[in-house]
């Protein structure tokens, strides 16, 4: 009995460590803000397929790159303090250029023209699943618990991937929630409010992606 016990908190504490790790780096909400000029002119049904869609395509994202990213990065040589060096460098770049005001305007301006049902298709893996949602951050994030997953033999392994797809699997959730919500929160908000909170949230990405850059840069320089 001691024994499940003690298997039970393992395999919860290990969840939490899944969602805390990843939720920053995905961000549901802030990226929910940034990608709502793309689903702004859709009707109801289309925008409900659409967020299905990107949902879908940021789960199989992850759980690639949880499973088959360490052999790629075997395979090329790259180590993940490199991928946390430039992942951390290209989010702070899509920070930066969301909080660059004219860049934006003319972006959500653009977007308002262009984007409708009939080509957003083309745009729900990139540019708005890869790297708006899920980017170099969150390739950072599932190569270090892939690695230590790993390292971990037996029962324990299983365990460890169980935990990883189940916050995963929580973490889309959110996108969903969050994707299809989102304009209910900005008409909330107004025109000034949902500029403040966009900014808000690019600030966060960009420090969130300077975090990740620092982090790699350190372990190089050690090395």
């Amino acid at each position: 009995m001691l024994n499940g016990d003690i298997f039970n908190n393992s395999f919860i504490n290990l969840i939490f460590i899944g969602i805390i790790a990843l939720f920053p780096v995905i961000n549901p909400l802030g990226s929910a803000f940034l990608i709502s000029p793309y689903l702004k002119n859709l009707p109801l049904n289309q925008k409900k397929n659409a967020v299905k869609k990107i949902t879908f395509y940021a789960f199989s994202f992850c759980v690639s790159i949880l499973f088959v990213g360490p052999f790629i990065l075997q395979a090329f040589g790259i180590t993940i303090s490199i991928i946390q060096l430039g992942g951390g460098i290209m989010i702070c770049k899509t920070g930066w250029d969301f909080l660059n005001s004219d860049a934006q305007q003319i972006t959500e301006s653009t977007l308002n023209k262009h984007i409708t049902e009939a080509n957003i298709i083309d745009k729900l893996f990139y540019p708005i699943t890869f790297p708006i949602t899920t980017g170099a951050g969150t390739i950072s994030v599932l190569l270090t618990l892939s690695a230590h997953t790993q390292a971990v033999t037996g029962t324990g392994y299983y365990l460890h991937s169980a935990a990883i797809l189940i916050s995963i699997t929580f973490i889309c959730a959110m996108i969903y929630v969050c994707y299809l919500n989102v304009r209910r929160l900005l008409h909330f908000l107004g025109p000034h409010g949902e500029d403040v909170v966009k900014r808000i949230c690019a600030f966060l990405i960009f420090c969130v992606g300077l975090q990740i850059a620092f982090t790699g840069l350190l372990v190089l320089i050690k090395i």
